[in-house]
């Protein structure tokens, strides 16, 4: 007698590979144009401060500071606001802000007319358009590729970012030595105008803006605020994060100082170091899709976190000659942490976000994330400023060591996966 087999439902078919996705590859082509220029800019502007307008230690620090800070001024509103409007319109204004803002530096050049004033202005304003790109890029990518899709297309992005450091800050170097800073600046400038035509190109339906009846700017900015602060998980990832921030800035801010004012080095080479932490990023990013389902998305945080911290105390070592390398190791191993910390932090946030509250979580973080980075660069500049630039720099080895410990001391300790839905 036979029987018959009871038939198994069939399986959910994987999702296609993102790279098959058109509008995917355009928007991915946007951000790397955009990303390039920016790591061109980030090499190539303060070593204008340094070589053309012979900034000291302090008005470097405060070049950092100004460009970062914009987060603290208008971070929250610029959430509240992007929740209100279609994503992909605010990331080609602010491209288009950013690109015309940056190019008035090389203009004013040719004519004999750059200061130090001109150059605070141009990196702030920049900054106010960089808000709103960098909390409309995150928003938009849930809508563009689903939320299943977000590990994936966040370690896509991380690893382009990570590419672009290290052909950008490398060129960025070199570009300043073969055709002075004004003009690698105005590299700069065409890569956000090429980012805003590839996103003009992007067709992906997003979903309607929802204002509940009887909502007001203050309230929402509340609201943000009250969903990343009543949730251990998510303070501790931004407790973590601004340690991080702060402590990298303090460092990355005084480099041009050392490299090329004590050191006497190139800055091409200045270039290619900063470049290091761009392959160490990208490691880290290719590797957080192996290391986080093994040990545990929470776990890899603190894990990897610990693992790397004695390492970032060679970056204050470096000297010339050989004595570059062991600072070589120690920032690639720092920035592969980044890495790692990058793509298991942001899918979580997004996943576990409400789309509705997407802008005003991400604004939210940034307010956070980057205003560290402005407090890092004041505090490099008072450092460097009365004790040297490699002072700042041990002040910053010593933040990067700690980093791991609010992840360690939160629920994220022994956390295997995203949860799903509302963040606990």
């Amino acid at each position: 007698m036979t029987t018959l087999e009871t038939p198994r439902e069939a399986e959910p078919a994987a999702p296609p590979p993102l790279m098959r996705d058109r509008q995917f590859r355009r928007f991915i082509t946007a951000a790397a144009a955009g990303k390039l220029g920016t790591q061109i800019g980030y090499v190539a502007i303060p070593l204008l401060a340094v070589t053309t307008l012979h900034a000291d230690a302090g008005q470097v620090g405060l070049l950092a500071t100004l460009s970062t800070l914009s987060f603290l001024l208008i971070g929250l509103p610029a959430g509240a606001w992007v929740d209100r409007v279609r994503r992909r319109k605010v990331m080609i204004a602010a491209d288009l802000a950013r690109g015309l803002l940056l190019a008035s530096v090389p203009a004013t050049w040719l004519t004999g007319h750059l200061g130090i004033g001109q150059l605070y202005a141009v990196v702030l304003l920049t900054g106010v358009a960089t808000v709103f790109a960098d909390v409309g890029q995150q928003s938009f990518l849930p809508a563009l590729v689903g939320r299943e899709q977000l590990p994936a297309a966040n370690a896509t992005l991380v690893g382009m970012d990570a590419l672009n450091q290290i052909a950008g800050r490398s060129a960025g170097g070199f570009l300043v030595q073969l055709i002075s800073a004004p003009a690698a600046i105005l590299v700069n400038a065409c890569g956000y105008l090429w980012s805003a035509a590839w996103l003009t190109a992007v067709r992906k339906p997003e979903p309607a803006p929802v204002r509940k009846p009887g909502q007001n700017l203050a309230k929402e900015i509340r609201e943000g605020l009250a969903f990343v602060a009543g949730r251990p998980v998510l303070r501790a990832i931004a407790l973590a994060s601004a340690c991080n921030n702060l402590s990298i800035q303090v460092s990355v801010t005084m480099l041009p100082v050392l490299f090329v004012h004590d050191l006497g080095l190139s800055e091409g080479v200045l270039g290619l170091y900063l470049a290091v932490g761009g392959l160490g990023v990208l490691l880290g990013s290719r590797a957080a899709k192996r290391i986080g389902p093994r040990l545990g998305q929470g776990r890899t945080l603190w894990i990897v976190g610990l693992v790397v911290a004695p390492f970032g105390f060679l970056v204050p070592l470096a000297s010339s000659g050989w004595g570059l390398w062991p600072a070589v190791l120690g920032w690639l191993l720092t920035t592969f942490r980044v890495g790692v910390n990058n793509v298991i932090q942001v899918s979580f946030r997004q996943r576990c976000t409400p789309d509705v509250l997407l802008g005003r979580m991400n604004a939210t973080m940034r307010f956070v994330l980057t205003g560290a980075l402005a407090i890092g660069s004041a505090l490099a500049g008072a450092i460097g400023e009365f004790d040297g630039a490699r002072a700042a720099l041990w002040a910053g080895a010593i933040g990067l060591a700690l980093v791991w410990i609010p992840i360690y001391l939160s629920p994220l300790r022994t956390m295997r996966d995203w949860p799903e839905g509302e963040a606990q």
